[in-house]
């Protein structure tokens, strides 16, 4: 295995630690709400949060907008932000401040841009221009693109910026095409981690080998949540050498929403399963995930898929849903306006309506220790400079509301 320039980073993913796996599915909501919940503004279907220094927030609406919003709710959009293929799951999707953000003010978007029979989940940045009552991306440049394009949701579109500052992870969800999840050579249903610059980080597991030149695109059936059937449709062949490869990190993945460094440096990823079997995984290099061999879930036809249990060669989740919740991200909480909650996971949740909160033995191990259910959709939570919490409802108009102690 080649050296990692971070050593927290290596010592951390190294660890693999066996734990007995916990259904979280039927944990029962907390009947009283910890915090007060304040509406402050509404968007087209928003989708994440980051906080500016000063708590002021960039927002994304998956119809393809990115908004400037003080904690008051004023709204100002971002011009220069690049167009969308806005289809079901895709559009605008994350936004997220340059680990450097106080010097180079560089400003990461991910969303599915337009292609050939649909789109392809691309990640940009650009620097973010603040001039009076106005605000711009400027130089907004292309650092990594999903090809071939074609249809279907479940784009991923996490991203997971390493403790030293070097590197970035990037979920990439299966697209609805299932096997592709499999194939180490295809962008597809993988974790990549890449450099800053959009390039393959050194030292990648599948560093220096050669990818699949054909690809098939699969046409996906059913309904815009969740695709029930698939078929190829045809194929793309690549005009080169393909060099995913050298940017995938883990594979077996299927809607991975949720992605976030631990504060011991431990990397934690969080998806969606199919009818049943969302999952929160430990994630390691070079491992694989089981999606679509495996799962705790069942297919949306009613075919049973094999368990995790009967494949030890591939990582089991520390946690997984049956029921679901939907998961709709994962953060680390750092504040001290909760102080009981410091070092532990916030999960969002869009079935469940809520937010669950998970803590961590340091060793591989997580449990599921409260959930809120706040009768809505919640697609983010996150932290702000203050320690408050903010959620965006999934819906449009879906809300922006401020959590604070009670």
């Amino acid at each position: 295995m080649k050296k990692l320039a971070s050593g927290i980073v290596l010592a951390t993913l190294l660890t693999s630690v066996a734990h007995a796996q916990t259904n979280a599915g039927d944990q029962k909501p907390d009947p009283d709400l910890p915090f007060n919940i304040t509406k402050v503004a509404d968007f087209q279907l928003p989708w994440r949060i980051a906080f500016l220094p000063d708590g002021r927030m960039l927002v994304t609406e998956k119809v393809g907008h990115l908004q400037l919003v003080t904690p008051q709710g004023a709204k100002t959009e971002v011009q220069g932000v690049p167009p969308v293929y806005f289809e079901g799951q895709n559009g605008m999707l994350g936004v997220f401040l340059s680990p450097h953000y106080a010097k180079d003010h560089n400003v990461y978007l991910t969303y599915v841009a337009p292609g050939d029979y649909g789109g392809g989940l691309a990640m940009g940045r650009g620097k973010l221009v603040l001039d009076g009552d106005q605000a711009r991306l400027d130089g907004f440049e292309v650092l990594w693109r999903q090809m071939p394009t074609g249809k279907g949701g479940q784009a991923g579109a996490q991203i997971a910026f390493s403790p030293d500052g070097k590197y970035l992870f990037l979920t990439v969800g299966d697209r609805q095409r299932f096997t592709p999840a499999q194939d180490p050579d295809q962008p597809v249903g993988k974790i990549l981690r890449l450099t800053l610059d959009g390039k393959p980080a050194p030292g990648n597991p599948w560093a220096g080998k050669e990818g699949a030149r054909t690809i098939p695109l699969i046409d996906p059936a059913g309904n815009t949540e969740e695709a029930k059937t698939a078929k190829v449709v045809s194929t793309y062949t690549f005009p080169g050498p393909n060099l995913t490869p050298a940017e995938t990190w883990s594979i077996g993945h299927r809607t991975p929403y949720g992605l976030a460094f631990a504060p011991n440096g431990q990397l934690w990823e969080l998806e969606h399963g199919p009818r049943g079997g969302d999952e929160l995984n430990l994630i390691q290099r070079g491992k694989n995930y089981g999606w679509p061999l495996v799962s705790y879930g069942v297919n949306y036809d009613g075919v049973s898929i094999p368990t995790p249990d009967t494949r030890p060669d591939l990582v089991k989740p520390v946690i997984y849903w049956v029921p679901v919740i939907a998961p709709g991200n994962l953060m680390f909480y750092k504040g001290n306006l909760f102080p009981h909650w410091k070092g532990s996971a916030l999960l969002s949740g869009l079935v469940s309506m809520g937010i669950v909160r998970v803590t961590f033995d340091g060793k591989g191990g997580a449990t599921a220790v409260q959930r809120w259910n706040l009768g809505k959709r919640i697609r983010d939570v996150e932290e702000a400079p203050d320690g408050s919490l903010w959620i965006l409802q999934d819906a449009s108009p879906g809300g922006l509301f401020h959590l604070t102690p009670k």
